[in-house]
């Protein structure tokens, strides 16, 4: 269907009057995003509150299925891990002499280190920083100035878009590699091994009895759910290339239990591989994986998907009345 002017306009009227109707339509798309930009600051708010710390907090079970070999809880406040009792019944870790398990309590010593969770401080950190860029979108700069608007609104979908990211923990980056430290890979080796002694004896005394040696004990956040992975470790030969499973190693390569019963199926995704830990290197014998769903942390991730979907609506709509094309992906 086409629409007709009769007289014909002449071209540079019909452009004029074009470019008149998109700049009154910007005008009042800016206008309509001040309003937008209040509902964001209030989903921000209620994030921000799910994540503060409040008491009782949340306490959660962390026990496994189908089996005794991991039964306990702990208690989140806010960004950290105030409470915890955790039963261990592992075939590595033998428990201490009289007792069915091992346990591992988390210390109420005031002098005891906290046990913070540092993706929820960096989500934390993030939704703050998503409320500066609202107030600054806000209170400073022109509010129909369209490049300003444009530019808040893009870092503001890139604050919280990390912030859904670093909840949903889908790497090592974001989670935390369990075998790391705060040491940094240019301090010397003697500070280093000062450095990963002074961590080592912290975590330790995070619990009361202190931890068994050559256990890892690992919390994170994976999609809202908090993560415990425990894992025994034993010590690596320096030359563990040749030394490992020295027993059932033959010169053709293949040991006679594997030509008999056939190749060991690994008990672990982490069978075999090597990792430095506290300042050697460790293999990890027994691996066990626990998870929680936090509803509040659940609720946090709810919030942050749908801010994260209506600031890529308003940067979407700003873009197209601003003439600009669609060069970055916004999914």
């Amino acid at each position: 269907m086409a629409t007709w002017a009769y007289p014909p306009l002449p071209a540079e009227q019909i452009n004029r009057e074009a470019d008149t109707a998109l700049a009154r339509e910007l005008e009042w798309l800016l206008h309509s995003l001040q309003d937008s930009l209040v509902s964001l600051k209030e989903g921000l708010q209620e994030c921000a509150t799910l994540l503060a710390p409040q008491e009782p907090g949340s306490t959660l079970v962390l026990s496994s299925l189908r089996s005794e070999s991991v039964k306990g809880f702990v208690t989140r406040v806010g960004t950290k891990i105030v409470k915890g009792d955790v039963q261990l019944r592992l075939a590595s870790l033998p428990p201490p002499r009289g007792a069915p398990s091992t346990r591992l309590n988390l210390s109420q010593s005031p002098e005891a280190p906290e046990l913070v969770l540092r993706q929820l401080v960096s989500v934390r950190d993030l939704v703050a920083q998503s409320l500066d860029i609202v107030d600054v979108s806000t209170w400073t700069g022109d509010p129909l100035n369209a490049r300003f608007i444009f530019s808040q609104l893009h870092l503001l979908l890139e604050t919280i878009s990390e912030a859904r990211q670093m909840l949903k923990g889908d790497s090592d980056e974001t989670r935390g590699k369990w075998w790391d430290t705060s040491a940094t890979e240019n301090v010397g080796s003697a500070s280093l091994t000062k450095l990963l002694q002074y961590f080592a004896n912290m975590y330790a005394q995070m619990f009361d009895p202190p931890l068994p040696p050559h256990l890892s004990f690992h919390l994170s956040i994976t999609d809202s759910a908090l993560v415990l992975v425990l894992r025994t470790l034993e010590a690596t030969p320096l030359n563990h290339a040749q030394n490992a499973f020295s027993s059932e190693i033959s010169l053709s390569g293949f040991s006679l239990r594997d030509r008999i019963f056939g190749s060991r199926a690994p008990t672990h995704d982490e069978a075999g591989s090597i990792f430095q830990w506290q300042g050697e290197e460790v293999r990890v014998k027994e691996k066990v994986r626990v998870e929680s769903q936090d509803p509040s942390l659940m609720a946090v991730m709810a919030k942050l998907s749908a801010l994260e979907h209506e600031v890529m609506r308003c940067v979407a709509a700003l873009r197209i009345l601003m003439g600009e094309e669609d060069t970055e992906s916004e999914a």
